[in-house]
């Protein structure tokens, strides 16, 4: 296995597929990734993951800040393959055309479904009972190459984006394990993507992230679920930002018919653990919220201290 391999990954799911080819012993001669950040309130530059996993094996990082105008480093490194995973910037032709063995992809959706920048998260809004990993060759189209191989897994009605994420990353890195001998001996098989099938899941705006209460209750519950634990969900109460970062449903029939006379987004319940909001369907009981300015913390919690909401006042 003395291929040159170049890896490109910037987001936490790209690190078990580097740690997968470091204790494969796979010849990984550079690591391209993301610029540093400042992160957190106090702004401490910190580094990707991935640039501190290579660092400890002494693996070259590299970090443009835009590769489409800045990729002759990665040149250099002459790769006989590139592996990408959750890299976070659109790779010019440029870079696809250097490595012998193409340039594949592990990619967090079964596609055609889902092509984009937030898989993870809009499945887990939609609804939708499985996804799975794809690993697939790159074209200058996003996310629109040949498909190599597939995995699936169950979504799970507690999964939020943090734990299918990790279930994701981890499918990513033993798929990738099952297939890179074949790509690297040129036996593997591909196949077009259905362009009749595709679906997109585009970044997260914050529009995205807002609630709306007139929708279903299943739908609310899918919405906070599927942006925790990053971007998060809001609504407005009192022209003041809240985060709601879980709830349950709650969808009964009496429910539905004894707030019916109400307007959505209507709190009808506090209770000792949860705020029971009016929507379309029913009720959706906040159990996990966070003020603008404050922590986050659970419900039960917070009706411990000094409490701001009322019943027949509503969210927005």
């Amino acid at each position: 296995m003395n291929e040159r391999i170049v890896f490109m990954g910037t987001a936490s799911f790209s690190l078990a597929v580097l740690k997968m080819l470091i204790e494969e012993k796979y010849n990984v001669v550079g690591v391209v990734t993301q610029p540093d950040r400042y992160v957190g309130r106090k702004k401490v530059l910190t580094m990707p993951d991935v640039k501190v996993e290579a660092l400890k094996y002494n693996i070259p990082v590299i970090q443009p800040q835009k590769v489409r105008e800045d990729y002759q480093d990665i040149i250099d490194l002459k790769p006989d393959l590139i592996i990408t995973a959750a890299y976070g910037q659109l790779i010019p032709q440029a870079v696809l055309d250097i490595p012998r063995l193409g340039c594949v992809n592990v990619h967090a959706s079964l596609l055609p479904n889902y092509r984009g920048g937030a898989p993870v998260h809009q499945a887990i809004i939609d609804g939708n009972e499985k996804t799975g990993v794809t690993i697939m060759y790159m074209v200058k189209k996003m996310d629109a190459g040949n498909i190599i191989s597939q995995k699936e897994t169950p979504i799970f009605e507690d999964d939020n984006v943090g734990i299918l994420y990790d279930r994701l990353s981890d499918l990513g890195a033993e798929l990738l394990k099952e297939t890179l001998p074949a790509i690297i001996n040129g036996t593997n098989e591909s196949i077009e993507q259905d362009e009749a099938l595709v679906t997109y899941a585009p970044t997260l705006t914050r529009e995205d992230e807002r609630i709306d209460w007139s929708l279903s209750v299943k739908q609310i519950y899918n919405k906070v679920r599927g942006t925790n634990p990053w971007p998060g969900s809001y609504t407005t109460y009192h022209g003041k930002t809240v985060k709601i970062w879980s709830g349950k449903v709650h969808q009964c029939e009496n429910a539905r018919k004894h707030h019916a006379h109400q307007d959505n987004g209507t709190i009808v319940k506090i209770f000792k653990d949860a705020i029971g909001v009016k929507v379309n369907d029913g009720v959706y009981l906040i159990t996990e919220l966070q003020l603008e300015g404050k922590k986050k913390m659970s419900v039960k919690d917070y009706l411990n201290g000094h409490n701001i909401f009322e019943v027949d006042t509503k969210f927005e």
